[in-house]
């Protein structure tokens, strides 16, 4: 069968047909169906494992792999080899044998385990590393649309080798945004590419917890975030759940994406959503890809009328210590579940935190002689904590409201330069302008919705920090926020100071040049303010303030007048002084380092 006609066949599909994916080869040969969708992950699977490798190679793997499997099919029971995990093995048996693959010398000398973390190792998702999508010519693809349909393999396999960490289901979603886009001769082709960046960002991002933090605090994450969305579900069918997305995430990290395929989760849910939520019955009319993105992306159901609004027999029953000591993790959980369910204005983070608390809080007062006057006045530094969280993001929209997106850059510059100056003036940039997004989309929405769009996106960009650092060490404050609690990462790094151990920059004729380019720019400007830091990182914002402002009255002049570059050339020397009369935490030797600015 010819691929190109596959794949095109697959995306109009109902996928609603196939109550349950295949888990095996032979599972695979039973059913056309299964045997197209086989083959699509297939080559989703190559492009992402082998990023670099061509389409072609890309196309004949898939083949091979959809080959393989109806062998399987015929062979009957008596072919072990048929049994063996697709990705583990088989898969990576296949991609071992190719050549022209140099980078995975080592990877195919391991075994098992292994040797598929090596591959997954060896992913790399930073932009750039593949050149950016280029959009299809509108005009051409529109004149002559059966040509597109053969185009879209083309677009599948981009999509995965540029986003090594997507989810199938989300790479197949996009796929038919994608078809819809092109009858429309590329109107919203913006729309279509921006959902798979951030998808991307999201589902690395929750590798990376999991790889960091373990299963445990996936779990626990998906728990909060579960209860938020259906407060009506009974905390057994939550635990159902939240297992089954836990172990998805499992299968999809570590790159196996047939079983990376959520139907059965989606078809649990839609089964059962009466007593799920009021909020899903549109999203379950739909074929499986749509109802999946449809699901993720509803609104929290209605909590219970008669749901209290405290959960007072965590603290207050006679039998709490003994249920801690006698089922810790169970106990736990539930708690969790219940403190979710009735605050949907808490970000999942803040309430991983209170159950953090609360688990240290039992640990420490069920070892007393009076457990119960101990948590009584735990419960007290659990309320302090929320109050501290909220006035954090009130007083940061605040900042925001007053000065605005440049302004509001420049204040997150001044701090996360000063607490990771080993960042690179890029990466500097462009973590605080993602951030700087996150006060222009969130601080408008009412209070109810600010701590979970804010803190939640906040912790997307700290996630990226962190695999940053993973790459490539920043220092050790930053090793110690990204590693000791998932839970405590935001506050962890919002306490950071001054890295003392950081040696300042030195001040060469370089490091203050300005061209008629920062008349345009204002990239150039935030270059300044980052090099100024790195040079005097004790500078106070009094101090930086005063240089702001000659800074400012420098460019102003120069770039009225007709020579610019000879203006900054002249005026430098000006600026430079109001660097010099800083003190030696934020003071130059004048006499000695004047010389290198002529």
């Amino acid at each position: 069968m010819n691929w190109k006609t596959i794949v095109y066949f697959i995306l109009l599909v109902n996928f609603t047909v196939a109550k349950a994916l295949p888990r095996s080869y032979r599972d695979v040969g039973k059913n056309i169906s299964h045997i197209l969708l086989y083959s699509f992950v297939a080559m989703i699977m190559f492009a992402q494992y082998v990023q670099e490798g061509t389409f072609g190679k890309a196309v004949k793997m898939a083949e091979d792999v959809t080959d393989l499997a109806k062998r399987c099919a015929a062979a009957g029971k008596d072919n072990q080899d048929c049994l063996k995990p697709l990705v583990s093995t088989i898969f990576l048996d296949m991609l071992c044998q190719e050549e022209d693959l140099p980078r995975f010398t080592d990877c195919c000398a391991k075994k098992g385990s292994e040797r598929n973390d090596c591959f997954l190792s060896h992913k790399n998702s930073t932009r750039g590393f593949i050149s950016p999508f280029e959009r299809p010519n509108a005009e051409a693809a529109c004149k002559n649309y059966s040509q597109h349909q053969h185009s879209l393999t083309g677009f599948i396999y981009e999509v995965s080798r540029r986003h090594p960490f997507l989810y199938a289901p989300t790479i197949l979603s996009v796929a038919i945004h994608y078809d819809e886009m092109m009858r429309n001769c590329c109107r919203s082709a913006p729309k279509v590419m921006k959902p798979i960046k951030e998808d991307g960002l999201k589902q690395e991002h929750t590798c990376g917890i999991l790889k960091k933090f373990g299963e445990r605090t996936v779990k626990a994450l998906k728990l909060a975030q579960i209860s938020q969305k259906f407060p009506k579900a009974d905390f057994v069918t939550i635990s159902k759940l939240v297992i089954d997305i836990a172990n998805t995430h499992k299968d999809c990290c570590r790159g196996d994406m047939l079983d990376c395929m959520h139907d059965k989760i989606l078809t649990y849910v839609c089964t059962n959503q009466d007593s799920i939520s009021s909020k899903i019955k549109n999203c379950c009319e739909k074929p499986l890809l749509e109802k999946s993105e449809c699901i993720i992306n509803a609104e929290n159901d209605d909590r219970p009328a008669d749901l209290s609004p405290h959960i007072r027999e965590f603290i207050e029953d006679k039998g709490v210590c003994e249920r801690f000591a006698q089922e810790k993790d169970t106990h736990l959980a539930r708690f969790l579940y219940e403190y979710s369910r009735r605050h949907p204005e808490f970000s999942a983070q803040m309430l991983l935190r209170i159950g953090k608390g609360y688990e240290d809080l039992l640990e420490k007062c069920c070892k007393t002689s009076s457990p119960d006057d101990c948590c009584r006045r735990g419960e007290e530094e659990l309320k302090k904590h929320i109050h501290e969280t909220q006035s954090v993001m009130k007083t940061s929209c605040d900042i925001y409201k007053e000065k605005g997106d440049y302004y509001f850059q420049n204040e997150l510059l001044m701090s996360f330069t000063k607490k990771m100056p080993q960042l690179t003036s890029a990466e500097l940039i462009k973590f605080t302008k993602q951030m700087t997004t996150i006060g222009s989309k969130c601080c408008q929405l009412s209070q109810d919705k600010l701590l979970p769009c804010a803190e939640e996106n906040l912790d997307l960009v700290l996630g990226e920090i962190c695999r940053r650092h993973l790459a490539n060490p920043i220092n050790p404050s930053v090793c110690h926020c990204c590693s000791s609690s998932y839970a405590l990462r935001r506050p962890c790094m919002g306490k950071l100071e001054i890295d003392e151990n950081y040696v300042p920059l030195p001040l060469t004729p370089g490091l203050f040049t300005f061209h008629e380019d920062l008349c345009t720019t204002e990239e150039e400007k935030l270059q300044m303010l980052i090099n100024l830091i790195k040079y005097k990182p004790y500078i106070t914002h009094q101090q930086l303030t005063s240089v702001t402002a000659a800074f400012t009255a420098m460019r102003e002049q120069c770039c009225k007048e007709e020579n610019r570059e000879a203006c900054f050339v002249r005026e430098v020397s000006h600026f430079c002084f109001h660097l010099n009369i800083l003190s030696q935490n934020g003071k130059m030797q004048y006499t000695q380092e004047h010389r290198f600015l002529h």
